[in-house]
């Protein structure tokens, strides 16, 4: 399944995108079932059930959607946590002339960073002006994970979605760390819809892309990581409890804008684009503010 998020009066709803272009909200689809993303992360396992077997009906039928995906936002509108994983395609360690890590390199973006598709992504140019777009494949967990081995890492996944790891390079470099430059307001477009593992079931092999302006930056394919994504379950697990709704961020590959020659930063007006195979693509408009 293809799970989304929209915004109605009373708050973020659930919702089900179709083959076809039909959105449904839970709600129509019958009783019982998942208001919104975190009522389906409470019990994963019996709410996927359910909503399979009113989206097969509702097919059957004919049923309209009823959902306008212009009011869809990010598809878990506020994660627990986002670990996100540096260094993690051999084409992105060799552009920034780095050794392949032996182990993950792990970091932060916080929740309050994430926006969906069509957000404007927006920054203040007196803290930043080298602001530049990551493409990563995100894995969703769907079930309590603490210490699991890599064979059993999948079973604990809900599904995958698209994810922008936004970046302000000059913090980056000035911090000697990544929080701050990567968890502005804004910076972390995440969507369009979460699919579900029944549907993608090999996150392994997907293509990986970016655009600015419609221009294509980082083009690549999941079999380029360095570490996968059952191992990044796994190793996120031995050492902190990995929480449905918590979102992992695998990496991006090579072309991002601040390594080129000339380096490529996002400005007032510009378009960031980030698409995965299988899910979908982010389209993110620029936007330079300067608050009083």
């Amino acid at each position: 399944m293809r799970l989304a998020s929209y915004l109605d009066p009373a708050g973020d709803r659930l919702a089900i995108e179709h083959g076809d272009g039909r959105i449904w909200s839970s709600r129509s689809l019958g009783a019982g079932l998942p208001a919104s993303m975190a009522d389906l992360l409470a019990d994963a396992d019996r709410g996927l059930a359910a909503l399979r077997r009113a989206v097969r009906s509702a097919a059957a039928a004919g049923q309209p959607g009823d959902v306008d995906p212009a009011r869809r936002i990010a598809p878990v509108p506020r994660p627990g946590k986002i670990i996100a994983i540096g260094l993690n395609y051999h084409d992105h360690a060799a552009e920034l002339g780095v050794e392949i890590p032996t182990v993950p390199l792990m970091f932060a973006k916080f929740p309050s960073a994430v926006v969906g598709d069509g957000a404007v992504v927006e920054w203040d140019p007196r803290l930043t002006d080298a602001v530049d777009l990551e493409a990563e494949l995100a894995v969703v967990i769907g079930r309590r994970a603490r210490r699991i081995r890599e064979d059993e890492a999948l079973a604990h996944v809900l599904g995958y979605t698209a994810l922008n790891d936004v970046s302000a390079r000059d913090l980056q470099f000035a911090d000697g760390q990544f929080v701050r430059s990567k968890s502005l307001d804004t910076f972390c477009p995440l969507g369009p819809v979460v699919v579900t593992t029944d549907e993608l079931r090999d996150p392994g092999d997907l293509a990986v892309r970016s655009y600015r302006n419609g221009q294509i930056m980082q083009d690549s394919r999941t079999s380029s990581l360095i570490f996968s994504v059952p191992y990044l379950v796994s190793f996120c697990s031995q050492a902190f409890t990995l929480e449905p709704g918590d979102v992992i961020a695998t990496g991006t590959p090579g072309g991002i804008g601040y390594s080129r020659d000339p380096r490529v930063c996002m400005h007032e007006g510009d378009v960031m684009s980030v698409e995965v195979e299988g899910i979908g693509r982010l389209d993110n408009p620029c936007h330079e503010i300067c608050p009083d």
